[in-house]
């Protein structure tokens, strides 16, 4: 008995320092939420100029935030400000739950793509100065909501690859170490097709993509451009990939809107390349006997 009687002491003397340490952790989070509210309402306090962000708000994991709605922030705005600098402010200071993708923050990775103001953006490329306030972010349209203004790109993904978006040729050097050199003219004519950082702000902005769901849409055909359009695939490997995009849902759907064009953050002539594929398309298929 007596030696039962340390034991249970021990024990729920171990239990006392977790709850007090569990307790601890939340009172000092709360603190940090804290200051980081006040350093939020001096700095909203201190600048020339603050600027209202409303942004979508959409959780269906949660009840109470299953039902979409804008929530409002007040951001201080200073000189160079982007979108997503905004973004990052509200998250930090006022609500630590809200969601977006970023990474890069050099319009290079294309994870941040938002509908700003009614058009298809870079987050980390779209200056607050530029554009009217107060300032509206959503998710991107036409594609499904994961969470606030996070999407599903899963599909988006699936088309592009569909595409084969990679090199290939059977046409190697003779020599071992000998470069496989691509003609000055050639780089020119595909340079700006390789510009795509598969951000998918063109496929949303697409009316056709979002009525098809099967269409390629103009991020994966703008890829099928580059490789198909450079000579050094081999004639064989171009034909492939023109049957590609010939399909029913191939670049046939599209019914030269340019609005791919307009919203491209890379200004990619894709309305362009899809133009130029079909030409080549119906020259592969024309017989002279």
């Amino acid at each position: 008995m007596s030696t039962q009687i340390p034991q249970e002491t021990e024990t729920e003397t171990e239990t006392d320092v977790e709850q007090e340490s569990s307790q601890a952790r939340r009172v000092s989070a709360e603190r940090t939420r804290a200051g980081m509210d006040q350093r939020a309402e001096d700095e909203l306090s201190d600048a020339d100029e603050t600027v209202e962000l409303k942004v979508f708000r959409y959780d269906p994991e949660v009840e109470g935030k299953k039902e979409p709605r804008f929530d409002s922030f007040e951001v201080p705005f200073t000189k160079g400000m982007t979108v997503l600098d905004a973004l990052i402010f509200a998250r930090d200071h006022f609500d630590s739950s809200l969601t977006f993708r970023h990474s890069c923050r050099q319009a290079i990775c294309g994870s941040d793509a938002l509908f700003v103001n009614g058009s298809q953006r870079l987050g980390c490329k779209t200056q607050m100065a530029d554009l009217e306030w107060p300032v509206r972010v959503e998710p991107l349209p036409h594609a499904e909501v994961v969470k606030d203004l996070v999407v599903d790109m899963e599909h988006f993904y699936d088309q592009m690859e569909s595409v084969e978006p990679y090199f290939q040729t059977e046409e190697l050097p003779s020599g071992e170490l000998d470069e496989q050199r691509q003609d000055r003219a050639n780089r020119e004519e595909i340079k700006m097709s390789t510009r795509c950082i598969w951000c998918g702000a063109c496929m949303s902005s697409c009316n056709v993509a979002a009525g098809d769901n099967e269409y390629l849409g103009p991020a994966a055909i703008n890829k099928a451009y580059r490789f198909a359009m450079d000579d050094r695939e081999g004639e064989d490997m171009t034909e492939h990939r023109l049957n590609i995009i010939e399909q029913e849902h191939g670049v046939w759907r599209c019914q030269t809107q340019f609005s791919c064009t307009e919203v491209c953050p890379k200004d990619i002539p894709l309305t362009e390349h899809i133009q130029e594929l079909k030409r080549e398309a119906v020259k592969s298929n024309l017989k002279f006997w």
